[in-house]
């Protein structure tokens, strides 16, 4: 292994200033300046992940540093989400080959049966790195088959310790979300093993936590536009199209899409809604302006199955009819996956408050432009002082929904490629 110094002096000379380099001069200068080093050392730049060691023998040093302090990345996250390269094989930083083979056949099998994308594959992998290699932080072993496995001496009481003081560790270096997300990727390895006879307990069974994060966290920001449509592009069937509607263009919490029954559609009106008969801090009213044919297509095809109990998203196991807010957060997160939405929004990680937010920001901004420009003419031209009294004195409620519905179909557009000024559906 050549070292740094004077070995290279061409090499030197032409190392770029790192810490001065945005992220996209960084790929570049990656390209023109280490790719080389590395075929010169019989290295392939396109699946041969550089260990730190080789970067910092051959005067790469200063690449890893300016990810680090300036870009607050590790060089495996550019190597992989800048350069989008893929690893020949990836370093799961645990040295139990078992293990290692156990989760690479799983992430083989996963994108074979399930068709999952590589953008899946890969974060699904990052889920259950995380785990094994707190397992072995913790447990001082890296070989997690063992305890759950199906001729193991451990007893099941100390094999499910060992799991649940991993994720009491992970609590205390990740949010509740991302604590969420860690623990389903790794629930469902287990349950793979288990269904294949490779283990014989799902030590994750029974382990729950106030997922929420608390109250202390801060307030979620709301989706931008883009995000909305990446979504409903992502979305298939009418489960996942619903979903996003209900969440984004309804501005519906997640407890109440999961209890939404077809009686509370009006979907015929003159003006299509949703009623309902109590709600906490929103009108009992919401104007369906987008997703009235998602909503019908939804309706039809449980219809179809000749025994429905009215619910869009029905449950025939759960004592409500209907599914759980804590589904429509799973369902949630698998979409976020496929439709490639950020790992953090605002600093949080994606969950579908975002989309009432992104709803209830429209709705308001809406009444705000609807009062301070168009409602403001009418007052100026009967002498009024006051647009709020014009809006809340002189206009029908009829006549306030319908502008309303109008502007919100505006602001509805971009996100669900309504064309606008046509109705959308």
């Amino acid at each position: 292994m050549p070292k740094s110094g004077g070995s290279d002096p061409h090499r030197e000379r032409e190392t770029p200033s790192w810490t001065l380099l945005d992220r996209s001069e960084l790929e570049d200068a990656y390209w023109e300046t280490v790719a080389p080093a590395m075929r010169a050392h019989g290295m392939d730049p396109g699946s041969d992940r550089p260990s730190h060691e080789w970067l910092s023998n051959n005067g790469f040093r200063g690449l890893v540093y300016a990810l680090r302090e300036y870009h607050d990345r590790t060089f495996a996250e550019f190597w992989s989400d800048d350069l989008g390269l893929e690893p020949a094989g990836y370093d799961w930083e645990i040295d139990h080959q078992p293990t290692v083979d156990a989760l690479e056949r799983y992430l083989d099998r996963q994108r074979q049966r399930l068709s999952w994308s590589d953008r899946t594959v890969r974060t699904h992998r990052y889920r259950l790195a995380r785990y094994v290699r707190a397992y072995a932080d913790v447990n001082d072993t890296s070989d997690v088959l063992t305890p759950v496995g199906r001729a193991s001496d451990v007893p099941p009481a100390e094999a499910v310790d060992a799991c649940w003081d991993t994720f009491d560790a992970l609590d205390h270096s990740v949010d509740r979300r991302t604590l969420r997300r860690i623990y389903k990727s790794t629930s469902a390895w287990y349950d793979t093993l288990v269904s294949r006879r490779e283990a014989a307990l799902n030590p994750t069974d029974g382990l729950d936590y106030d997922w929420s994060g608390g109250g202390s966290r801060t307030e979620n920001p709301p989706l931008d536009p883009e995000h909305v449509r990446a979504l409903y592009d992502a979305a298939t069937g009418t489960r996942e199209r619903l979903l996003v509607v209900a969440l984004c263009a309804w501005g519906l919490r997640s407890g109440e899409v999961a209890a939404l029954h077809r009686s509370q559609l009006r979907l015929d009106a003159a003006q299509p809604r949703i009623e309902f008969d109590e709600r906490k801090n929103g009108p009992g009213s919401v104007a369906v302006v987008y997703g009235a044919e998602a909503a019908q297509d939804r309706i039809t095809e449980l219809a179809d199955t000749g025994d429905w109990n009215g619910y869009l998203f029905p449950s025939a196991r759960a004592e409500s009819g209907h599914r759980t807010r804590g589904t429509i957060l799973d369902w949630f997160d698998d979409l976020a996956d496929r439709a490639a939405l950020p790992n953090e929004i605002g600093g949080q990680s994606p969950v579908p408050q975002m989309g009432r937010r992104f709803w209830y920001d429209r709705y308001s901004s809406t009444v705000e432009q609807l009062v301070d420009h168009q409602v403001r003419e009418v007052a100026e031209e009967q002498g009024s002082a006051s647009a709020d009294v014009v809006w809340n004195d002189y206009l029908s409620e009829e006549r306030r929904r319908e502008l309303r519905r109008q502007f919100m179909r505006e602001k509805l557009a971009d996100a669900f490629a309504v064309e606008r000024g046509q109705p959308p559906s």
